[in-house]
């Protein structure tokens, strides 16, 4: 056993070194500490800390009603009109938006007139007060809706199920021989469109676009490749970085993985809050670098743009619907194509001046 001799005192004294080295064991946490230790994490996905991170808000915003919704049509990348209500539609969220945030930094938006048309309302509503430049809709391709090939146009009875076979193969086997015929786009070419666009597009805003106010994202498109850009998205974080706000579940009893939040309504939106690290950006990064970026590397479905594990998400709202509440139908003109050249419909029921 090694010893060592104290210089205390006349008498020598015996210290045994592994005594010394004993650390003393620490108390198990009480169980208020471990409530206060999990309500801290929770609240931190929703309050990050601000040094050395930056937050940003991101919505995801199907496009209005349009002529094919409610004449039940297959459209994909058919380039069906809004119509009357679908306009009706965006100029709420427009509005909602407009009163509930700080004035929207960036726009993304299908290059389809759907899309297109329910940006620039949301646009529209804003104010340009603080002289910056004013903002425009970016138009891609990439996110655009599924290609339904062959039921472009066609109604909806008209992809028939076997319940023998899946969709995707009952009616390739019934339309594959007849002159024209065009496949269903597949899931893996949507989610490489995605990815894609993460990759090439958002991950610039988390390179080091610096602004006083956290940059508000609104990105427009259609109800199936939104379901897929999400789940682009969700892969950016690692599991335990990821919370629902109260009051939201996800499924029947929670069962249902965060990938299937569900569908969109016409104008619906998720509302979700990232925070992350700064990240080294590229000298001179402007936000036209947004608007134009430099060539990427082409993305895989099987290696997204990922961010650092410290990176927090927080899903605020599911298929936002507050901003239709109240809004009802115009009888006869609500469903039929809306025309820009045409009197808004509120202007039909003002009473007219006389004298």
């Amino acid at each position: 056993m090694e010893k060592k001799r104290s210089t205390k005192g006349r008498r020598p004294m015996v210290v045994d070194l592994r005594q010394e080295k004993r650390k003393p064991r620490l108390a198990k946490p009480t169980a208020l500490q471990n409530i206060f230790k999990r309500t801290k994490r929770f609240l931190g996905l929703f309050f990050p800390p601000r040094r050395n991170v930056r937050a940003m808000k991101l919505y995801l915003v199907r496009h209005g009603e349009t002529v094919d919704n409610v004449a039940q049509i297959y459209a994909g990348v058919r380039d069906s009109p809004l119509t009357v209500q679908g306009v009706l539609q965006a100029e709420r969220l427009g509005r909602y938006l407009a009163a509930s945030e700080q004035p929207i930094t960036h726009v993304f938006s299908s290059d389809l007139q759907r899309a297109v048309k329910t940006a620039e309302a949301l646009l529209s509503a804003q104010t340009n007060n603080d002289g910056s430049a004013p903002v425009t809709v970016r138009q891609l391709p990439i996110l655009r809706e599924q290609d339904f090939g062959f039921y472009e146009g066609k109604p909806f009875y008209a992809r028939q199920r076997d319940s023998k076979k899946s969709g995707k193969d009952a009616h390739r086997s019934q339309h594959q021989d007849e002159p024209g015929f065009q496949d269903v786009e597949s899931k893996e070419s949507m989610s490489i469109r995605t990815n894609a666009f993460v990759a090439e597009y958002l991950s610039l805003l988390f390179r080091g676009l610096v602004s006083e106010q956290p940059p508000i994202v609104v990105i427009v498109s259609h109800g199936i490749i939104l379901s897929h850009l999400w789940r682009s998205i969700l892969a950016m974080f690692s599991k335990h970085t990821v919370a629902l706000a109260p009051g939201l579940s996800v499924g029947s009893g929670g069962v249902t993985p965060l990938e299937y939040l569900g569908g969109w309504s016409n104008t619906g939106y998720l509302e979700l809050n990232i925070s992350y690290p700064v990240l080294s950006s590229r000298p001179g990064l402007t936000p036209n670098d947004v608007a134009s970026p430099q060539p990427a590397e082409k993305a895989k479905q099987e290696n997204p743009f990922t961010l650092p594990a410290s990176s927090r998400l927080a899903i605020r709202t599911v298929n936002g619907k507050e901003h239709l509440r109240g809004l009802k139908r115009a009888r006869g003109v609500g469903s039929s194509q809306h025309d820009e050249g045409q009197k808004k419909i509120e202007s039909f029921f003002k009473k007219t001046k006389t004298g």
